[in-house]
């Protein structure tokens, strides 16, 4: 019995990492083509090869599946980099390794920053960066601001730069442009760099 089990056991864990990973790529899919996140769960199901069940027991609902294809983007084509690039000189690559994500998966980012899932979107995606920001800013001000302030700080740079991509998202030019975007945001964050350290060295 315990050797069913145990040669049971991971087999279905790779069949449910396959249905997951299928399901999130349907989801992107065709949320993409169609420019709206009400795609029938039935469709989303369909093209992924499994059944509706399948996708209940693995997500929950469609909304769910959604955020949490959203996130896996992120994390996988996005994140790694942004660590990659995460050195004194590595600014400007990684800003528009942002832009590029952001301007390659638009359509599906578009569909979901502006319908139901939009504030549990932004917030994951909060959650997600965060840690970058913070890192970023410990070693700019090297101590010359607390943890809480560096916090606060943090919060506050990396949700003013989501809705700056949110709005780029949403309601940019028809073609978006990366190296424009990492520009502007680079910019702005020279700017608020500098005022932060004049402000922390008084």
């Amino acid at each position: 019995m315990t050797g069913d089990w145990t040669t049971e056991t991971p087999a279905k864990d790779r069949r449910v990492r396959r249905s997951r990973a299928a399901l999130r790529r349907a989801a992107v899919d065709l949320v993409s083509e169609r420019d709206s996140p009400a795609v029938p769960v039935s469709e989303i199901a369909a093209a992924a090869d499994v059944s509706r069940q399948v996708l209940y027991q693995q997500f929950g609902d469609r909304d769910s599946l959604l955020l949490e294809a959203a996130l896996d983007l992120v994390r996988r084509e996005l994140l790694g980099e942004l660590a990659d690039l995460a050195v004194p000189d590595g600014e400007r690559a990684s800003l528009l390794a942002l832009g590029r994500h952001f301007a390659r998966y638009r359509r599906f980012y578009r569909a979901l920053q502006t319908g139901a899932s939009a504030y549990a979107l932004n917030k994951a995606l909060t959650g997600l960066f965060l840690p970058f920001n913070r890192e970023n800013l410990e070693r700019a001000l090297g101590g010359r601001l607390d943890a809480e302030g560096i916090e606060d700080l943090a919060t506050f740079l990396t949700g003013g730069a989501g809705a700056f991509v949110t709005t780029w998202v949403v309601d940019g030019p028809d073609t978006l442009d990366p190296e424009e975007f990492a520009d502007r945001l680079q910019r702005m964050h020279s700017v608020v760099t500098a005022m932060i350290t004049k402000e922390a060295g008084r």
